[in-house]
């Protein structure tokens, strides 16, 4: 599991520093799950091998803290966002999405539907 920096590619702005590039089973399946605290600077991307609804929807059982959430496609497009709340069963995007963007509650207001995120080694 390396890390990628993630960048709004519209505004040029670096949204994560370096997230956590999470594509393994157990990786995805651990997210931010019994953990007390989020970092300010700190996120995951959980990829998938492509674009779909199920399997980019995510839980918050066992996560203590509102995550700020982004759906990506495999172009690059932002197809939805959400300020998940701790102990939710699921949210689903919108539309089929290949990444999904955790990190601080603010993440899901610093883009909008439509936006293009890059991610760079």
């Amino acid at each position: 599991m390396g890390t990628r920096q993630i960048i709004h590619v519209e505004s040029g702005e670096i949204l994560i520093p370096q997230a956590k590039w999470c594509d393994s089973f157990s990786s995805k399946l651990r997210g931010f799950t019994f953990r007390r605290t989020l970092e300010p600077q700190e996120g995951l991307v959980l990829v998938e091998a492509k674009d779909n609804r199920v399997n980019t929807a995510i839980h918050m059982l066992f996560v203590f803290f509102d995550l700020g959430v982004i759906w990506v496609n495999d172009a690059g497009e932002v197809v939805g966002t959400v300020v998940a709340q701790p102990w939710r069963l699921s949210y689903m995007p919108p539309a089929p999405a290949r990444y999904v963007i955790e990190g601080q509650p603010e993440l899901a207001q610093r883009v909008k539907v439509g936006d293009h995120i890059q991610f760079v080694t």
